[in-house]
């Protein structure tokens, strides 16, 4: 088929800002490119050409930043293109555009956040969109069950794909190719001889580094032998100082401990931190769908300690390759996983090499990629893009068995409901009716 990929309108591809949507692509796209020919359409960057061919695929950028101007962009280039399959990432409202644009496409859906909320989109327009997609993969079971939740008619097309990592950059702190990179990097920041916590993610409240700053006087007098390691920054290459950052540096001053922040760290220098660490700690607050940073902890051979908020979790089995707080807005709850692991050397190296096992088998880009062929491979034989899809919608790493039920599809024109439309020149769109 020909393919056209669309990213979202912040960072652009291939992830020279970083940026979990750009990774996961860039992850994938090699293991597409053999199957089918790949367009992928993301944003403009001054570092890129606005159009170039790459190892078989064709990258086109365009203007983002702001979605109305990218949504606006991305419909002109539909437009005036020919594609089998549409597969947007974590954009659902810019299906309906693309739809009156595209209305004999397939279009397919990623959903990297919970971007089918109300405070996201409108009712109406979420419901259309669900009608016309032919599947919605999600990057963990947590978000499938947000949009089942708020929309049980996606209940058919909903998957779980979790997302892969580079096991052959992302490697343990002994691995030959990173003992000396590990040394060097601790000897020029005084932790030669620690044992070295590592954060890594935006400096935000509802990422919590704070929570773990603040266990960490606790944790010292059990351990005399700790330093922290926090890499990020407020927005991925941006730099600055925020009320929060702020308030994380005054508590990081107080702690009794070596306390090392790198701020930003691009993209292709991160692995070199995760080796140079012995225990990774994923403090988030909030709902977050899966931090794709456990993936790349996993593959470090760091043993994890992350908090029991979205589908974090999900990929940690506890006492095998990490452990879950249950509280996270008590730093208390930190003080105690974080003993339970601290305190049995011979259990947190076991948690680190079985958590590399996995990364190794699990969550390669092949399967990840491999996974999404096949919904592709489904869609694709499918009459019309909103024929239902019955897959599995649980992950696992068994085949998906699918049972098609449409008999037959007729096409009828149609309007969008008026508060649906985003943008009011597109009014007209297409709804496909399904006759069973």
């Amino acid at each position: 088929m020909n393919i056209l990929m669309i990213c979202t309108e912040k960072l652009p591809v291939p992830p020279v800002l970083g940026g979990a949507i750009q990774t996961y692509i860039a992850g994938i796209l090699p293991h597409l490119r053999t199957a089918h020919r790949i367009t992928v359409l993301g944003v403009q960057h001054e570092t890129l050409p606005n159009e170039e061919t790459i190892d078989g695929i064709h990258y086109v950028r365009i203007p983002g930043g702001i979605f109305d101007t990218y949504c606006d962009h991305v419909v002109q280039y539909v437009q005036a293109h020919t594609f089998d399959l549409i597969h947007i990432f974590n954009r659902p409202r810019l299906v309906l555009p693309i739809r009156q644009v595209a209305p004999h496409a397939k279009i397919t859906l990623s959903m990297h956040n919970d971007m089918f909320q109300i405070t996201k989109i409108n009712r109406e327009e979420a419901e259309e969109v669900v009608r016309q997609v032919s599947a919605v993969v999600t990057i963990s079971n947590y978000i499938g069950q947000v949009i089942r939740n708020l929309y049980p008619e996606a209940e058919g097309k909903l998957r779980t794909i979790y997302s892969g990592v580079d096991s052959g950059r992302f490697l343990p702190g002994n691995h030959p190719n990173m003992t000396s990179i590990r040394k060097q990097l601790r000897q020029a920041h005084g932790i030669d001889n620690k044992t070295v916590i590592l954060f890594a993610g935006r400096l935000s409240p509802n990422k919590g580094v704070d929570k773990l700053i603040q266990a960490l006087p606790e944790l010292a007098k059990r351990f005399n032998d700790l330093a922290l390691v926090i890499v990020g920054s407020k927005w991925f290459s941006e730099e600055g100082t925020t009320d929060y950052i702020a308030y994380v540096r005054s508590l990081a001053k107080r702690l009794p401990i070596p306390v090392v922040a790198t701020g930003f760290v691009p993209p292709n220098e991160i692995q070199n931190w995760f080796a140079a660490a012995d225990l990774f700690v994923c403090t988030s607050q909030w709902q977050e769908p899966l931090a794709r940073v456990h993936y790349e902890a996993m593959a470090a051979g760091l043993p994890i300690v992350t908090t029991a908020r979205g589908g974090n979790a999900e990929v940690v089995v506890p006492n095998e390759n990490g452990v879950v707080v249950e509280r996270p807005e008590d730093p208390q709850d930190f003080v105690e996983k974080m003993t339970h692991i601290l305190s049995n050397r011979t259990l947190m190296k076991k948690m680190g090499e079985n958590g590399r096992k996995l990364a190794t088998s699990l969550y390669r880009w092949e399967r990840v990629a491999s996974d999404l062929l096949d919904v592709w491979k489904h869609v694709e034989q499918t009459d019309l893009s909103v024929a239902p899809v019955t897959v599995s919608t649980e992950a696992t790493i068994d085949e998906v068995v699918i049972e098609p039920s449409v008999e037959s599809i007729s096409h009828v024109e149609s309007s969008i409901p008026e508060k649906a439309i985003t943008n009011k020149k597109r009014k007209k769109s297409f709804i496909w009716a399904i006759t069973t």
